[in-house]
């Protein structure tokens, strides 16, 4: 039987305050209910921002109360939400978009092209993290027709029409981020800061309409969610690798495929130069190509999963793996200790007798940066360290805090995590025109032949064009920036994201999951029901 005061169980076992209430049900002796149409999560973090999507809600998963032009399906083929369909002209600067013409807002007014407007001007002003920038204008048309007008073409622009949530004109102020209302499957009903959520099925939805009516969202730490989901106070929890291997009576894990990734990002210039605000450039020793081509064929990627994953994850090659515009040729035969020291000796790095490999006087030695707080990414860190000393590189490793690191990372070797379902995160990270423009292509990576990929499949008015040119500048069989190529980059690991569900719940087949492991799993959550 479920209790109804979890409150007093949370604190008992966390001093975190947490509650919320289910009505008393017939169970059986695991505590398992099929009868009830309600659901207790423990999946991710209270969102600092809120729920207003022209700051960046929703960006990763489902927005839950609004609706989004587009959506992806498994499979990542782009699907009509609220748009009906939609124009692009042939100079990719003129976006049209038909929108449905029976969609209402959560509190009963109808949503039209005035609305999407009002979301995509708001979110511009707004200078979040949500990067419209290259939009010019965005106009209605008519009632139900929007018409974005972009500065210059951008294939990745469709992206932003599937992660942002259309919010409601009339009603938007301050305090949206506390207070949604959107047209999508559920409706915010309680906000207990710094405990919980609790949202109900929005009875105006345009769409499926989900089995479950309620939904509340426990704000935890991993310690008190494990507790919690083994006391059988909670549907489906997200834990860390280190908990994955017990087990909990009535639950089942769940590894979703993600590309949440780890990876050494190396300064690609030699020291000598500073930034606008005067922090060092470069780096002489990751500048030279020969020691990145063999850190990335000398490491071994699949050791890391098992040793510091707990093999919940799987080796990285790239910033996508897996996804549509992911190039497979990326992936290379790492572990090979004597091909990267041919490597190495053919450059000109000779081993010392201190077994530290020397070239012009300079030893191939670095400080590998990590954040303090992140136990996954030092131990990687550290990890990654004892491989290279087989090679001759001394590696060190340092945690700082995210501010000493953005001072370091232009000239030192950094442990860094991306993963996102939107391909402009690669023209971000490699392009020359990001080089220096924060934690984006921090390492000054540059070469002419991937810019003009990217440039083109930025232009491109088709996804199979741009996909196509988005795999050629990884990897064109010549050059690239995977690590078949320039190497600016040594991929690790993908990390898997782990969630003990209740046995008798399914949660159908995920997508791959982007950067941030919780809220991600909430993307289908209208189609989730018990088994029968």
């Amino acid at each position: 039987m479920r209790k109804t005061a979890i409150l007093f169980f949370i604190i008992a076992i966390s001093l975190i305050a947490g509650c919320t209430t289910k009505s008393e049900n017939t169970s059986d002796s695991s505590g398992i209910n099929q009868t009830t149409d309600e659901l207790i999560l423990s999946v991710g973090g209270e969102p600092e921002d809120g729920f207003d999507p022209t700051t960046g809600w929703g960006r990763y998963g489902s927005p839950l109360f609004q609706s989004t032009l587009l959506k992806y399906n498994k499979d990542f083929d782009i699907q009509s939400d609220l748009a009906e369909h939609y124009e692009v002209s042939d100079d990719g600067l003129i976006w049209t978009v038909a929108i449905r013409d029976d969609v209402q807002f959560s509190d009963g007014e109808a949503l039209t092209a005035e609305d999407v407007v009002f979301t995509f001007e708001t979110t511009k002003e707004s200078g979040s993290v949500v990067d419209l920038s290259n939009m010019e204008n965005v106009e209605a048309l008519d009632e139900y027709t929007v018409q974005f007008t972009l500065t210059k073409p951008d294939s990745t622009f469709i992206y932003l029409l599937v992660t942002t949530g259309i919010v409601p004109k009339h009603v938007y102020d301050e305090n949206y981020k506390e207070q949604p209302i959107g047209s999508g499957p559920y409706q915010l009903v309680q906000w207990d800061k710094g405990q919980q959520i609790i949202v109900e099925r929005n009875p105006l939805y345009y769409g499926q309409t989900p089995f479950f009516n309620k939904l509340t969202f426990l704000f935890l730490s991993e310690d008190a969610g494990f507790a919690a989901a083994k006391a059988g106070e909670v549907d489906v929890v997200s834990v860390p690798s280190t908990f994955a291997n017990q087990e909990i009576p009535g639950m089942e894990l769940i590894q979703l495929a993600s590309v949440d990734n780890r990876g050494v990002m190396f300064p690609y210039v030699p020291s000598g130069k500073v930034t606008e605000d005067g922090l060092p450039i470069g780096n002489d020793v990751t500048a030279d190509e020969a020691i990145r081509k063999a850190i990335n064929v000398g490491v071994d990627r699949q050791a890391l999963v098992e040793g510091v994953l707990d093999g919940y994850g799987t080796p990285a090659y790239s910033v996508a793996d897996h996804l549509p515009w992911w190039n497979p040729d990326t992936v290379l035969e790492d572990n090979q200790m004597e091909k990267a020291k041919e490597i190495l000796d053919e450059a000109g790095w000779k081993e010392s007798d201190e077994g530290v490999r020397v070239k012009d006087g300079k030893e191939a030695a670095f400080s590998l940066l990590y954040p303090a707080d992140d136990q996954i990414r030092q131990s990687l860190s550290m990890a990654f360290a004892e491989m290279m000393k087989p090679l001759g590189i001394a590696v060190t490793t340092e945690g700082k805090s995210w501010n000493e690191i953005e001072q370091l990372m232009y000239s030192q070797p950094i442990m860094m995590g991306w993963g996102s379902h939107d391909p402009l995160e690669m023209y971000n990270l490699y392009s020359s025109s990001t080089r220096g423009i924060g934690y984006y292509n921090s390492n000054y990576y540059f070469n002419p032949t991937v810019d003009e990929y990217m440039n083109l499949a930025l232009r491109a008015t088709s996804e199979e064009e741009a996909h196509d040119l988005w795999k050629k500048a990884q990897w064109d069989g010549e050059e690239g920036f995977s690590a078949k190529g320039d190497a600016p980059w040594a991929w690790l690991v993908n990390l898997d994201h782990l969630y003990f569900v209740n046995e008798n719940l399914e949660i159908g087949e995920q997508k791959i999951q982007p950067h941030g492991h919780g809220w991600p799993i909430t993307d289908f959550i209208e189609d989730w029901h018990w088994k029968e």
